[in-house]
C-alpha cells in the first residue's frame, strides 16, 4: 500500500537517508534470510541491537521477526559492565551494532560465549572489519519461523550492575493489542494518516517501539530520527519535514517551552508585552484553530504544520501542559510501564485536563487497591514476565492476572486515572505519615528560580530522630542567576522560596533540608530522574 512512501528517513552530515516501505522490506527480508540460511540461527535465540534510533534499526527488528529471534533492543548509555550484565543473563548469538559502537561489541563478543557475531547496521565505510548488513548476499528467500502471539518479540531491559538485571519479556500479542487499541485510540484525535512524524526517543524503550515506531508505521507514516536533541536542530527538521506530530517525553517539553520562552525575553518589551496579552486571552479561547492564528509566528518555527504530541514516560509538568495548549498545540499525556507493552492510558477525549492520564485503553481493565491505593492493571498487553525471574514475575502479578504498577493512582471522572504517586518512592516519617515525592515536586517546580528538583527521603543522623526518614529536596538553580548573584545568595533565595511554596502544603510535607546543586540531576534515557543516583550523591 505503501510501498514507494517514505517510511524512516534520518539526516546526517550529507544530507537525508529515507527509505521506503518496499526498501525497507527488502533489507529486512535479505538480514532475515541470512540468519536463516547463513547464520543457521534457531527459532528463539536472542539477537541484540546495540545503535541509536536510525532507520537500519526497524530492519534489524523486523528481520529478527523473520527469523523467528528474539530481539533484545539496549540502551547505548549503558557502561560495558552493565551490557556485559544484560547479555550474560540473555545470551545472544548475534549482536546488530552501529558503527558507533562496534568497539563495544567486540568487547562483549570477547565476553559473552554465547555471542559469535557481529554485524555493522551501517553502509560500508573504510577499515571496517565486520560485516555490513548491506554487504550480505542478495538472497530474500528463506523457510521464514512461523510466531505465535504467545512467543516473546523482545526482552527490554533494565539496567543493573549489581543483582540480575531485569528483562521484561513483550509477546506478539502484547504488541499487537497495543496496536489495536492504539489505533482505535488514535482515530479519535487522528483521523487523517500518512503524517510526518519526528522521533527523539531511543528505540530500545517500549515507549518508542509501540508507539511512535510500530504504531505509526501501520499508519503509513514516515518517520524521520534526529542525531541531536538540541532544539534548534530539532526545530530545524520539523521545519524541513512539515512534521505534523511527535512522541516525547514531559522533559523534551519544558526544553522547547524555555527555548521559546528565552527567545520571546530577547524581544523589545512591546513584542514581550503583545504576547503577554495573547497568552492571557489564549486561556479562553476553545478554539485551537484560532490560538494557531494567534501565535502564527511561533508555529512557523515548528514548521507551521505540527498540530501536537503524545507524552509519556514521566508526569507532564501542568506549567509546561498549559503553555502548549494555549499557545495551540494538544498535548495528549499517556501513562505505562515497560511490563505493561507500555501503553495503559492516553487522554484523547480531554487533553485540556493535564492532572489527569485518560481513561484506560480498550482491551486494559484498572483498579485502585482499597487499602494501598496502589494501581492495579488486567489485560492481553500485559507482559510473559521477567526474563528467568519467575519468582519476581509471581510478585507482581498477582493470582486473578493483575499487575502491580507501583504506582498510587485514583480513578474518577467517568473513568479518568490521576496518577499521584509512587509506592516506592515513598517517604515514611518517624510518625507514620507518608509522603509522596511527586506532589512536593510540583509545588518546588512554581519558583522562578528552580530549574530542576527532587524530593526524597534521607536518613537524620542525629537528634531525638536520629535513623528516621526526613523529607530532602535537591534544588538545581536556574544558571542565569549566576550572572548576577553569588552561590550564597541564590542558596538563601531558594530556601526562603522553598519555605513559602511549601505553605501550600501539610506541615509534615515540608523540606527540612534544601540541598542546592550546580550540577544536572543525573538522569535516564528518557530523562527520568534517577532517585537513587542523586541520593548517592549527596551522601558522598
Amino acid at each position: 500500500k505503501y510501498a514507494d512512501k517514505a517510511a524512516l528517513g534520518m539526516k546526517n552530515q550529507y544530507g537525508w537517508k529515507e527509505m521506503t516501505y518496499s526498501g525497507l522490506g527488502v533489507l529486512s527480508r535479505k538480514l532475515g534470510a541470512y540468519m536463516i540460511n547463513d547464520l543457521k540461527l534457531e527459532k528463539g535465540e536472542k539477537v541484540a541491537i546495540l545503535s541509536e534510533s536510525k532507520p537500519e534499526f526497524g530492519a534489524c527488528v523486523f528481520a529478527s521477526i523473520i527469523a523467528g529471534t528474539i530481539s533484545v533492543p539496549l540502551d547505548i548509555k549503558l557502561t560495558k559492565y552493565e551490557l556485559k550484565s544484560i547479555l550474560s543473563d540473555c545470551l545472544p548469538s548475534v549482536i546488530l551494532v552501529s558503527r558507533k559502537l562496534v568497539e563495544m561489541a567486540r568487547y562483549l563478543r570477547d565476553e559473552i560465549p554465547s555471542l559469535h557475531t557481529i554485524l555493522v547496521m551501517d553502509e560500508p565505510y573504510f577499515g571496517m572489519e565486520e560485516t555490513s548488513i548491506y554487504q550480505l548476499p542478495d538472497v530474500y528467500q528463506a523457510k521464514w519461523r512461523i510466531r505465535r502471539k504467545h512467543d516473546t518479540a523482545l526482552i527490554i531491559y533494565t539496567s543493573g550492575t549489581t543483582g540480575k538485571p531485569k528483562g521484561v519479556m513483550t509477546t506478539f500479542g502484547n504488541m499487537l493489542t497495543q496496536m489495536y487499541d492504539l489505533d482505535e485510540t488514535l482515530n479519535k484525535i487522528m483521523p487523517f494518516r500518512n503524517i510526518n512524524l519526528l522521533s527523539i526517543l531511543p528505540m530500545n524503550h517500549l515507549f518508542e517501539m509501540t508507539v511512535g515506531f510500530s504504531t505509526f508505521m501501520q499508519f503509513g507514516c514516515s518517520i524521520f530520527y534526529t542525531p541531536s536533541l538540541k532544539p534548534n536542530d530539532i526545530l530545524s527538521i520539523m521545519r524541513e519535514k512539515h512534521i505534523q506530530f511527535m512522541i516525547v517525553v514531559p522533559a523534551f517539553l519544558k526544553l522547547l517551552k524555555t527555548t521559546t520562552e528565552n527567545e520571546i525575553k530577547s524581544r523589545d518589551e512591546f513584542a514581550q508585552l503583545r504576547f503577554k496579552i495573547k497568552y492571557a486571552l489564549a486561556k479562553f479561547v476553545p478554539s485551537y484553530r484560532l490560538k494557531r492564528l494567534m501565535f502564527k509566528n511561533y508555529h512557523e518555527k515548528f514548521g507551521g504544520k505540527f498540530v501536537g504530541c503524545i507524552s509519556g514516560g514521566a508526569p507532564l509538568d501542568l506549567n509546561v501542559g498549559e503553555f502548549f495548549d494555549r499557545i495551540g498545540i494538544k498535548v495528549f499525556q499517556g501513562y505505562g510501564l515497560t511490563e505493561t507493552s507500555p501503553v495503559v492510558t492516553m487522554n484523547v477525549e480531554n487533553p485540556r485536563d493535564l492532572a489527569t492520564v485518560g481513561r484506560p485503553l480498550k482491551s486494559y481493565e484498572a483498579k485502585v487497591d482499597p487499602d494501598t491505593g496502589e494501581l492495579l492493571v488486567k489485560g492481553p498487553s500485559v507482559m510473559k514476565g521477567y526474563h528467568n525471574q519467575p519468582e519476581l514475575t509471581a510478585e507482581v502479578i498477582d493470582k486473578d492476572g493483575f499487575f502491580h504498577t507501583g504506582d498510587i493512582a485514583e480513578i474518577k471522572n467517568g473513568g479518568f486515572v490521576y496518577i499521584t504517586g509512587r509506592i516506592k518512592n515513598m517517604i515514611v516519617l518517624s510518625g507514620g505519615k507518608k509522603v509522596f515525592p511527586e506532589e512536593v515536586e510540583a509545588i518546588i517546580e512554581k519558583s522562578c528560580y528552580v530549574a530542576e528538583v527532587c524530593v526524597l527521603g534521607t536518613n537524620r543522623t542525629f537528634g531525638s530522630k536520629d535513623g528516621t526518614e526526613e523529607v530532602t529536596a535537591v534544588v538545581v538553580p536556574k544558571a542565569e542567576l549566576y550572572n548576577s548573584y553569588s552561590d550564597e545568595d541564590i542558596e538563601r533565595m531558594i530556601k526562603l522560596d522553598v519555605k513559602s511554596l511549601s505553605s501550600r502544603l501539610a506541615q509534615y510535607k515540608h523540606p527540612t533540608n534544601v540541598i542546592i546543586s550546580k550540577q544536572e540531576l543525573p538522569k535516564t534515557t528518557t530523562r527520568k530522574v534517577k532517585r537513587n543516583a542523586v541520593k548517592e550523591l549527596i551522601e558522598v
